[in-house]
């Protein structure tokens, strides 16, 4: 990217990173998948305004994160070790100033929503 700008390309490459992320849920890839499709077309802004709202309901922050690893649940989830692992890698991003999970779907849908007028402009 350049500067704190993200032009269309970019978000699209985001968007096709989020698409073929191994953590995405099943509707942020019908979405990633349908704006994808939808690219040049005059159903894209549409496809994009779906894409995003999409991604508010299913990026988790890295607080979101760290307090599930901490969690029995977490635990359960991930099993003991890794969650450590996931907690302590969750903790260093927070520390450099991360916002977002670390998980390869929530880093391409937080640069999304931080740069969502790349895809809604």
């Amino acid at each position: 990217m350049k500067g704190d700008r993200m032009t269309r390309q970019e978000a699209i490459e985001e968007v096709k990173k989020l698409a073929g992320a191994p953590s995405v849920c099943a509707e942020a890839k019908q979405a990633a998948e349908t704006y994808l499709s939808a690219v040049g077309t005059e159903t894209e802004k549409k496809a994009a305004a779906d894409l995003i709202a999409e991604l508010e309901e299913d990026v988790t922050s890295v607080d979101d994160l760290i307090e599930l690893t901490e969690s029995a649940e977490g635990v359960k989830i991930f099993g003991e070790n890794q969650a450590h692992s996931l907690n302590q890698a969750a903790r260093e991003a927070k520390a450099n100033g991360g916002v977002y999970c670390i998980c390869p779907a929530c880093q391409a849908g937080g640069a999304l929503l931080d740069h969502r007028d790349a895809l809604l402009g």
